[in-house]
């Protein structure tokens, strides 16, 4: 077997792939570029703000499955031809995405006090984490409508779209927020809090850009002209609960890992943060290529191709393999100067040199996991992959991570081992699931 599919197959899974996978990238990139903003206020503030963006995580995650849903019913629908269907799984997921961020804005509001102090130990840490998380929180609105529009747009083909703005949204994010922390171009100086804060502004300037450039060439495809009817939003809703509900446990997961590590110390804390934005570096742009596996099998399996959805999902991951292979020379050739990047402190330094190596070396077993983890979403096979995500997560890492660290001592070095296996775990499971092809006969 060639290492990379032929010519045309390649072509087709970079012109999707690429713009996806380059959002991803900026994303990563702006989490680096946050963690070293904050990271020059000290390893208190990088703990205070890690602990924050999880718990956030956690609260959008709950509307965070809608653009895996809105993807795989508007793919479908443009490869069944129902040209002024396309959009109204975007219409239906707005209005979904609006019912479920006013509950969880002012839950989250009224409680970051609580909400951060129950996880973490130190005081200073808790204090700067509570008011990052509470700005934050204010933009779970937009964050749900800007998934709901990056899946049309993923969905129709023109991921170059989502990507434009997306780029915008950092641009925003990063000029607003380091004026907001350091108290530069006329705006207070608020300290870790103002990384916050700028991010949230970003989200709401891009939800404006994504109605305004959706406006007009959607409305044949049915934005903003189709009320959501009752049996498009169930068909959503089947799709996204159990996508949401993963990825809300997934990101309690990653919060609780985090609550693991502090329980070792405040060092272990603060450098994990960074680490885990590294690793960012790598996954998301494997969620991306998977993201367009999502799209390519979707589209085919409306088109009554089986067979070519199967070849999709194949390609897509040694397209994302050799990818991610090469992303991560860096992480385990120069770990030093990586993490140099981000803090001076010899100790953290010390501390992240092998978890990164292990990082940068572990993400090309990782590739089959990430995509096809997303192909299967675009199938509609949600709840299985909820399944299986949640059950080696919850059942497997976690308790192991918890008794190798903080009960036998093993530190952060054996938790970061325990990670990488339990994912190589997931893409084996999710290869036999992929051959077996049970998901070619689910309906959406």
């Amino acid at each position: 077997m060639m290492l990379l599919p032929a010519r045309d197959r390649l072509r087709s899974i970079a012109l999707l792939g690429l713009p996806i996978m380059g959002g991803m990238l900026s994303q990563s990139l702006l989490n680096l570029v946050d963690a070293a903003m904050v990271g020059s206020l000290g390893s208190a503030a990088l703990a205070g703000v890690g602990l924050g963006s999880y718990a956030n995580f956690m609260a959008i995650a709950l509307v965070m499955g809608l653009g895996a849903g809105v993807q795989a019913m508007v793919a479908r629908r443009q490869g069944e031809g129902a040209a002024g269907q396309i959009a109204t799984p975007l219409n239906d997921g707005l209005l979904i995405g609006a019912l479920l961020a006013l509950p969880l804005t002012l839950i989250c509001w009224f409680n970051a006090d609580r909400i951060i102090g129950f996880l973490a130990e130190d005081a200073d840490v808790a204090e700067i984490g509570a008011d990052y998380f509470r700005w934050r929180t204010l933009a779970i609105i937009a964050v749900g409508a800007n998934f709901a529009f990056r899946g049309y747009w993923n969905g129709i083909r023109k991921a170059g779209t989502y990507l434009a703005i997306l780029l915008g949204m950092h641009v925003v994010n990063i000029a607003v927020s380091y004026g907001l922390i350091f108290g530069r171009f006329g705006l207070p100086e608020m300290g870790a809090a103002g990384s916050g804060l700028g991010t949230c502004i970003a989200m709401f300037v891009g939800c404006a850009t994504y109605f305004l450039v959706t406006w007009g060439p959607a409305s044949d495809h049915g934005f903003m002209r189709q009320p959501p009817r009752a049996l498009r939003v169930r068909n959503l809703l089947r799709l996204a609960i159990p996508n949401s509900l993963q990825q809300f446990l997934f990101a309690t997961g990653i919060t609780t890992l985090f609550w693991i590590i502090g329980q070792i110390g405040t060092q272990e804390l603060a450098i994990a943060h960074v680490l885990i934005n590294l690793a960012l570096f790598l996954i998301l742009p494997g969620v991306g290529m998977g993201m367009a596996a999502a799209t390519l099998v979707s589209h085919s399996l409306g088109e009554r191709e089986p067979n070519e959805a199967y070849r999709w999902g194949w390609d897509v991951v040694r397209v994302a393999a050799c990818t991610l292979f090469v992303l991560g020379l860096p992480f385990w050739m120069a770990p030093q100067l990586v993490l140099g990047l981000f803090t001076q402190d010899p100790e953290l330094l010390a501390l992240g040199e092998w978890p990164l190596r292990i990082t940068g070396l572990g993400m090309t077993l990782d590739a089959t996991a990430l995509v096809l983890t997303q192909a299967l979403l675009g199938a509609g096979a949600s709840r299985t992959v909820m399944g299986v995500n949640l059950g080696s997560q919850w059942l497997l890492f976690l308790p192991c991570a918890y008794v190798a660290g903080p009960v036998l001592g093993g530190g952060l070095l054996s938790i970061w081992l325990m990670q990488s296996g339990y994912r190589a775990i997931n893409s084996l499971i999710f290869a036999i699931m992929w051959r077996r092809r049970d998901w070619a006969h689910i309906r959406i």
